[in-house]
């Protein structure tokens, strides 16, 4: 309908109007005004269509990409970054939602326009038509240059934004830390360095790509003015028609329009597939997880075996060296050691976060590895050192997403000493901010512990679950649990001695290495380490 709007004014300006016939004249008006009404309508719903096309494909693409990013594995994670998946999952599938739309928006119009604003002009003026054509080639040429060369610009401001974005994640998350020393100024002239470095990567990329549009413009322009001057040339001579000039001068916008919107198509095309190639990174990424069916005969007697197990994180120098323990059902195994020794690493290679390097893990019996990932990490309830508590209610934090009783979550809180819950006036359904902001670090531990308890699970992991408590709220917890769950199977993690000082076994690792196993009694007499860790905590060595 857009492209015969030129062609009805040429017939009735050159046709029509010299037959001085109102009644012609207003029914060729009215036809172009219903031509131009449907145009806009057409144009309205292509344009609704596209953006909800380009909503469904980038949900549905935020959606796979989240399901992705999320089990990914750490040692995936640890390479891609937190803050970069942040930004795949945010900016980049922004990026693609906008190129998606546009493509459908202008992508399929301005092609039909062009292709057929090039066909009217041949069909009406051969002679002008050939004059514009001749600039169309090195419109063609500088769109495709700018367009490769796009592609890698804003890939580097993909990764620019990812800095940023590291940097103002970490400052959120250590706000009140860089309130207690008082680091504003210092923090605000780090963010000011990524953001200047963002800055200077989009201006640099903005301002290569920029010449597209102004050298469109040049190319159109010329072209117009040549095409003016040899039409009035020849309408002068005789050999065309003032309409004709008219239609192919509005024939002529139409083209240089659907140029400049194929223009800022390739413009968006290349932020797109810069996004598009991080997003399909993470997508295609190989699951270095990976389940194998065998299974190595083993005492099912155990429910933990580590055999002779050694891991790595960076692939050179082992966190875990030769590490081999063996822990029976309803057992407690308490592990001790100095700040980085390798204490937390054992939890994280029991469930399967990072896969060993040598040796072997087995549960109950079964290599860990046998295991499908969501049935080997049903057996555990876990507490890790930096769990984290989400905005909501206390009911749905302990619960977390399982659909457990009141019941439950109240005998669960109880296990976990958290009795400051059934204080609060409105107890379970007291609301939480993220990350517990509203809790003290006691507090916080206890709805974690509470969490880990409602699952009932098989094998109890404690990472330093009871460092926040006081020795008197520590003890009635160890009592609970000897109590409640003594046929539980139990890896307590800790560096304080009266947490694992009555476990079945104790093991003292330094530097991923096991120094000494054996018993609280057993240790105190045959591992000077434990015995110096011993006497600094419940004061032994003031009584020798």
């Amino acid at each position: 309908m857009v492209l015969l709007l030129p062609y009805l004014l040429e017939y009735t300006i050159d046709t029509i109007i010299p037959t001085q016939n109102t009644s012609y004249i207003l029914l060729a008006g009215g036809i172009m005004i219903i031509f131009s009404l449907g145009g806009w309508l057409f144009d309205v719903k292509a344009n609704r269509n596209a953006s909800k096309i380009a909503m469904i494909v980038t949900q549905q693409l935020r959606h796979d990409l989240f399901a992705k990013t999320i089990n990914l594995s750490n040692n995936e994670i640890d390479n891609y970054t937190i803050p970069s998946l942040e930004t795949r999952l945010t900016s980049d599938t922004y990026n693609i939602h906008q190129m998606i739309g546009m493509s459908q928006r202008m992508g399929v119009r301005a092609p039909i326009l062009l292709l057929g604003g090039i066909i009217m002009t041949y069909l009406m003026e051969p002679t002008l038509s050939l004059v514009m054509l001749a600039t169309m080639p090195l419109i063609a040429l500088l769109i495709y240059l700018r367009a490769t060369k796009g592609i890698p610009l804003y890939t580097i401001v993909q990764k620019a934004q990812d800095k940023m974005i590291s940097v103002v994640r970490e400052n959120a998350q250590g706000a009140r830390v860089i309130k207690a020393l008082s680091k504003q100024e210092d923090e605000e002239k780090r963010y000011q360095k990524v953001n200047e470095d963002l800055a200077n990567q989009e201006k640099a990329a903005a301002i290569k790509m920029a010449i597209i549009n102004p050298a469109i413009n040049l190319f159109i322009n010329i072209g117009l003015v040549i095409v003016i001057a040899i039409g009035a040339i020849r309408v002068s001579q005789g050999l065309s028609e003032t309409g004709k000039i008219i239609a192919f001068t509005n024939y002529f916008t139409l083209i240089s329009t659907a140029m400049m919107s194929i223009s800022r198509i390739f413009i968006m095309i290349s932020k797109g597939v810069a996004s598009a190639k991080r997003i399909e990174q993470i997508m295609n990424a190989p699951n270095d997880i990976a389940i194998c069916p065998k299974n190595t005969a083993s005492d099912p007697a155990f429910a933990i075996e580590f055999d002779h197990v050694s891991f790595s994180y960076k692939g050179k120098i082992d966190n875990i060296h030769d590490f081999s323990f063996k822990l029976k059902h309803g057992q407690t195994l308490g592990v001790i050691g100095v700040t980085g020794s390798g204490k937390s690493t054992i939890i994280q290679l029991l469930l399967r976060f990072y896969d060993i390097d040598k040796g072997c893990i087995k549960l109950n019996g079964k290599n860990i590895q046998s295991y499908e990932l969501k049935d080997l990490r049903r057996h555990f309830g876990t507490v890790m050192q930096n769990d984290f508590i989400f905005q909501g209610s206390i009911k749905e934090n302990i619960a977390f997403g399982q659909d457990l009783s009141l019941t439950v979550i109240e005998d669960a809180a109880k296990t976990a000493q958290a009795n400051f819950i059934f204080e609060l006036p409105e107890r379970f359904e007291h609301q939480l901010n993220s990350k517990g902001t509203n809790l003290s670090g006691g507090q916080k531990q206890r709805i974690l512990l509470a969490r880990a308890f409602a699952q009932d699970p098989e094998i109890l992991l404690l990472d330093d679950a009871s460092s926040a408590l006081d020795y008197a709220t520590d003890a009635r917890l160890r009592q609970a649990l000897e109590a409640n769950y003594r046929d539980k199977t139990k890896i307590i993690v800790t560096q304080r001695i009266s947490s694992i000082m009555h476990a079945d076994q104790i093991i003292v690792i330094d530097e991923g290495k096991i120094m000494a196993q054996g018993t609280h009694e057993e240790l105190l007499k045959t591992c000077k380490l434990y015995h110096d860790i011993n006497d600094s905590q419940l004061g032994g060595a003031l009584f020798e």
